[in-house]
């Protein structure tokens, strides 16, 4: 195990499966203490981080909702004594369908877990991170935050979303030692994905093929990118989207 991360406190939001499962690992790879949040129960995650050698506790929370989000933050604090690192990463893809056929409760579910949330983490996270004097936070967008997908008009509008709220958060604590960054993954292997394909072949071909590569991204290459975009190895970067993925193609 690498201690780049030593004494360090990582918290993975939507950490139980997919890109937060990976990131969860790859930040104790690297020495750090994880705080792993789901909205479901998944105590295998934390074992997993036990085996490597470093310690790791789970939260229960649905980050739409405040009350749930502070007591989250304060759970995490409570364990580990810090933060010093945040990868805001639970999402859901929502019902597809288009402009005029999403439904007002797809929107609001949508937007409240993929932006709203997105805010009020960092609305707790930030004040901890201030005590450090430093830290990151690194936000999961989307190509989707970039380009547009038709019949996914609540997905494509919340990551829009976390783009610009990235964008101005970076603005207002680049000089207090806080960088905020986004990760805008491609097509990655993730339960997500295999829900909107539905593991069918002709639609697993139709989203690689989107991809220059050929082939679905995996959840540890963009992990790889969120560690660095923590790590001091990026002391310099913020208010940054990151496109993680082989050269995206759709318009």
């Amino acid at each position: 195990m690498e201690t780049i991360f030593k004494d360090k406190v990582a918290l993975v939001t939507g950490g139980a499966s997919g890109i937060g499962r990976a990131t969860a690992l790859a930040f104790a790879k690297k020495g750090a203490k994880v705080a792993v949040v789901d909205w479901k129960e998944n105590d295998e995650i934390v074992d997993l981080i036990k085996e490597l050698g470093s310690e790791a506790i789970f939260i229960k929370c649905d980050v739409s909702k405040a009350e749930e989000v502070k007591a989250m933050v304060a759970e995490a604090i409570a364990a580990f004594g810090r933060l010093d690192y945040a990868f805001n990463n639970a999402g859901i893809e929502g019902t597809q369908a288009n402009t005029l056929e999403c439904t007002e409760q797809n929107w609001d579910k949508t937007i409240g877990v993929n932006l709203k949330g997105i805010w009020l983490c960092m609305k707790h996270e930030i004040p901890e991170l201030l005590k450090q004097g430093k830290g990151a936070i690194v936000n999961c967008a989307s190509v989707a935050g970039l380009i547009g997908f038709a019949g996914l008009p609540a997905y494509v509008a919340s990551k829009h979303g976390v783009v610009g709220l990235t964008k101005t958060t970076a603005l207002e604590y680049a000089k207090l030692g806080i960088r905020v960054n986004a990760v805008c993954p491609g097509v990655i292997q993730t339960p997500m994905i295999d829900r909107l394909t539905g593991k069918t072949k002709e639609a697993i071909e139709q989203f690689t093929g989107l991809e220059p590569m050929g082939r679905f991204g995996l959840p540890e290459e963009i992990a790889n990118a969120v560690v660095w975009m923590c790590s001091d190895e990026a002391s310099f970067v913020t208010g940054h989207a990151m496109t993680v993925d082989g050269g995206f193609v759709a318009q």
